[in-house]
């Protein structure tokens, strides 16, 4: 028998798993010379018979076991919560089941947790039995292995298109791969693994019918899955929900304490709860918040899932949310005379506002009335009925004469002021669209956003004070290459702007308030908000700049966000509230977490604002042919984006259909213009524009502009000029036009010579 045999390389691979390579192989054999193409075709037979699998170029693992270092796809979650997935080789997954047991030491830069239809480079090993990993890098997420659609039957087998209008791929499906998807059917579909074949047409494999096209709640249907948003909770979790042991703590009795909950007239839960009363010297407020902490506690199955979702995501028809609704509608929901736990922040302020001391308590509350924003307000404007009339005098004209004096020191703070509409869209009892209105902006909004802020900075305050981690809501100041493009766009207007000082919230708003009514009112808020950072969490105190705050956390929505539920856990752990804190373990991973709650965040406003387009193009999908008022929103190089007036929906007008001038973008006016003539498109603009096509599957408007363009301010319509002359000078000389010596000769080609008089290049 010539050596090596298929026996040796097998004892091998299974002694020394961490030998993978060809090269690794050999080498532990003493392998040499021609008994190197011996083991080469040893692999290869072990490949083909199914013995090992093939995990890259070179390497090999065995099938039934996975590498100590590979790639892991996570496909499912189990009824405990945990996330599996199984080794991954040339041709797919193989080998046992792997259980997902965290990341692999300190993440480095942007590391994030896998999760459902991720792969990741794992560290991979036997503990009692159960194979276990540890993600070394995220390789791939879902929204890239996967793809989310709308599956056509033809007459030569079916075809998957894209739901996102930036995705180019479109797999084409197979009958044994159809999985009993029919035409119209919307699908989850991901590659089908092809080997090293490198040509031919994309091949899919249907993994899950989530829908129909007819169906009217077909468009967050697509959002949740497109973006991998968890939906179903482990049952592990669900029990919990259903029988809530909250820890044990010492509480404070706040149950003669008339607090109320003021939410949206539909709220399912409440978890936030205000009451204010006047002092000599000005005045007391306690914002109470559910006692999320108590029920789900560190490390439980109802806590790894929390933390996998890291907040609810509102979509226009439904909520998919970080807790089951049997805790955060029930035990977690400060219902009206029920016996409820919470968190409660007690505020001192005197008369202009200004918070002369905070603490925290624990404790029981008995909510004395469920009131919607338009019942409070309406009872403060003069027509109070219901619970509102009762509550007026002892609860709501506190509460407004408080509002007024935090008002008037939030003023002088001067947090950034942009006003920007929010819409809402209607549904029938069946799911269909019934209309869109704009969110009215109520004076009762405001006193409750204002209330909940000083709550997050008392928080933010108190643990600073006592010197524990926390995760702090920041939002940074404008970079300088931001400020320097804003200043340059109030140029082109004629406005200045001081780069050369610090930018604060108060310049802003002076600048809005100049600008307010005139003609460049929408242009410059746009701007104003492009120029803005984004708020993340983040476990370094970067400030706050939008509301002008040296410290902000997030306290007081833990129902829905788990930032706020760790900063709830904080303030147990540091001011001794309870068993229940946070613990030394997760204090350690609060920079991997902040990073993944803001990338969750992320994730649910790009599939809300996805669900959304589409929901306003299924709506507008009847009215194709009509003419709408715009405004400008967004100017590229490729067209202009246009919201509709009343709906809001985004449209886009290619550059190309707008007329036969050539457009130029001009990026620092946020402007196209017509070479020549100098007329302008420009962000901010009012225009008259038909809706000629509707995609509802991507959400997509396709829209034909009417209106005319608008004469250039003259300095711009000159500058304009001179860069147009510039540029014609040099241009370079058409096809057929040389200049100089060759001016007249025939191009030369050496490809349209006959081969024989080709020179041929060494």
């Amino acid at each position: 028998m010539s050596f090596p045999d298929k026996q040796t390389v097998l004892d091998f691979i299974r002694d020394n798993p961490t030998a993978t390579t060809k090269q690794d192989i050999a080498r532990g054999l003493h392998v040499k010379g021609r008994e190197r193409a011996v083991l080469r075709e040893i692999l290869k037979e072990l490949e083909a018979d199914g013995t090992l699998e093939r995990t890259g170029k070179r390497a090999w693992a065995q099938a039934d076991r996975p590498p100590p270092t590979g790639v892991v796809q996570f496909t499912h979650t189990d009824d405990n919560g945990d996330l599996i997935g199984k080794a991954v080789g040339d041709n797919g997954p193989f080998g046992p089941d792997i259980v997902y047991t965290g990341l692999s030491g300190k993440p480095k830069g942007k590391a994030t947790e896998p999760g459902e239809g991720d792969r990741a480079l794992c560290k991979i090993k036997q503990v009692d039995g159960e194979w276990q990993a540890r993600a070394l890098t995220v390789l791939e997420k879902r929204l890239t292995n996967s793809l989310v659609g709308l599956y056509s039957q033809g007459p030569r087998g079916g075809k998957v298109t894209p739901a996102n209008r930036k995705e180019r791929r479109e797999f084409l499906i197979q009958e044994a791969d159809r999985n009993g998807a029919e035409d119209g059917d919307l699908v989850v579909t991901t590659p089908k693994p092809q080997g090293r074949r490198q040509y031919g047409p994309n091949l899919g494999i249907i993994r899950e019918v989530i829908g129909h096209i007819s169906d009217p709640r077909s468009a967050s249907l697509l959002a949740i899955h497109a973006h991998g948003i968890p939906v179903d909770f482990p049952e592990a979790a669900l029990e919990q929900a259903r029988n809530p042991k909250p820890a044990p703590a010492e509480r404070e009795d706040l149950t003669q304490i008339p607090l109320i909950t003021i939410d949206p007239h539909d709220a399912r839960d409440h978890d936030d709860a205000v009451f204010a009363e006047q002092l000599d010297d000005g005045w007391r407020v306690i914002v109470a918040i559910a006692d999320v902490a108590a029920f789900v506690t560190p490390d439980s199955p109802l806590d790894r899932e929390a933390l996998k979702r890291g907040n609810s995501t509102y979509f226009p028809d439904r909520v998919v949310p970080m807790l089951p609704f049997e805790l955060s509608a029930d035990a977690c929901s400060l219902r009206e005379g029920e016996l409820r736990r919470c968190m409660a922040v007690e505020m001192i302020f005197d008369k202009a506002g200004t918070k002369r001391s905070h603490r925290f308590i624990r404790g029981m509350m008995k909510s004395a009335a469920k009131l919607s924003y338009e019942e409070a307000q309406a009872a403060i404007d003069g027509k109070p009925g219901g619970k509102a009339e009762e509550m007026l005098e002892p609860v709501l004209n506190p509460l407004w004469g408080a509002y007024a004096a935090l008002a008037e020191a939030r003023d002088r703070r001067s947090p950034l002021d942009l006003d920007l509409p929010e819409r809402r869209i209607l549904f029938t009892e069946d799911g269909e669209i019934d209309g869109i209105i704009t969110k009215e902006r109520l004076e009762a909004h405001r006193l409750i956003e204002e209330f909940m802020i000083q709550a997050n900075v008392a928080a933010a305050e108190s643990l600073e004070k006592q010197n524990s981690p926390l995760i702090y809501r920041v939002h940074d100041t404008p970079t300088d290459a931001k400020i320097a493009a804003f200043a340059e766009f109030l140029q082109t207007i004629d406005m200045k702007w001081n780069i050369g000082q610090r930018p604060q919230t108060e310049h802003f708003n002076r600048l809005l308030g100049d600008i307010d009514g005139s003609d460049y009112d929408q242009m410059v808020t746009q701007m104003v908000l492009r120029t803005q950072a984004q708020a993340i969490y983040s476990e370094e105190n970067l400030g706050h700049f939008g509301l002008n705050l040296v410290r902000y956390a997030h306290f007081t929505s833990p129902i829905r966000r788990y930032a706020d539920l760790i900063v709830h856990r904080a303030l147990i752990a540091s001011l001794g509230l309870g068993p229940d804190g946070l613990s030394k373990d997760m204090a350690a991973r609060l920079e991997e977490m902040a990073q993944h709650i803001s990338d969750t965040e992320r994730r649910s406003m790009a599939a809300e604002r996805e669900a959304t387009d589409r929901y306003l193009a299924i709506f507008l999908a009847d009215r194709v042919g009509s003419e709408f008022e715009g405004r400008i929103t967004g100017v590229t190089g490729a067209g202009l984006f246009i919201a509709l007036a009343g709906s809001g929906a985004d449209g886009f007008v290619p550059i190309s259909s707008i007329s036969d001038d050539y457009w130029v973008l001009d990026e620092a006016a946020m402007q196209i213009y017509a070479r020549g003539s100098g007329k302008t498109f420009g962000l901010g603009q009012i225009v008259r524009v038909k809706l000629k096509e509707v995609t509802p599957l991507q959400g997509g408007l396709l829209l034909e502009m009417l209106s005319e363009p608008m004469p250039a301010p003259k300095g711009r319509r000159e500058a304009r000029q001179r860069a147009d002359a510039g540029h014609r000078s040099r241009r370079r000389p058409g096809p057929g036009k040389p200049t100089g010596k060759r001016a007249g000769k025939p191009k030369f080609n050496k490809k349209t010579l006959p081969k024989h008089k080709r020179k041929r290049r060494t």
